[in-house]
């Protein structure tokens, strides 16, 4: 079976009365709950970045509180947890600097663990792939902006290679 392009989507989506998209869209919604999370995201929560910033920042909290600390294994699988969900709101908001606040705050909480996850290298990666995404995004936002990010970083981040 083949796929249409995307612009072959578009031009098929502009036809379509609304009554017709709105089917369309409730049926997406419907298929996948990655869609229907998108389709809310849109709809609800793209007005207010900021309210939407301090849910995924609170989301992810309480996965770093369910860490078990006493096992680095178990530790490290409530670590992807929480990637997993900054990661997936990164996805949807799609702007830089919602990328640089939520992983900002995933580093943070990182450090805050009594681990010493400088020990373990599969953490030390996963801290420093999160450090270079930081710096992909604030190489897209304004100079002032990035200014004001780095600054931030510096002071929030214990282990940033200044």
């Amino acid at each position: 079976m083949h796929t249409s392009t995307l612009q072959q989507l578009k031009q098929a989506i502009r036809k379509l009365p609304p009554a017709e998209l709105e089917v369309l869209l409730l049926q997406v919604a419907k298929f996948k709950t990655a869609n229907k999370a998108l389709l809310h995201y849109l709809l609800f929560e793209q007005q207010d970045e900021e309210a939407y910033i301090e849910k995924v920042k609170a989301m992810m909290s309480e996965a770093f509180e369910a860490t078990n600390t006493h096992q680095v294994y178990l530790a490290k699988k409530t670590i992807r947890k929480a990637l997993r969900i900054a990661d997936t709101h990164i996805r949807y908001a799609n702007k830089p600097e919602t990328t640089v606040i939520i992983l900002l705050h995933f580093c943070s909480c990182l450090e805050q663990l009594p681990i010493e996850f400088q020990k373990y290298p599969i953490l030390v990666n996963m801290y420093q792939r999160q450090l270079k995404k930081i710096a992909q995004a604030i190489q897209k936002l304004h100079e002032d902006l990035q200014y004001d990010y780095t600054q931030m970083i510096l002071k929030t981040l214990k282990h940033y290679p200044a």
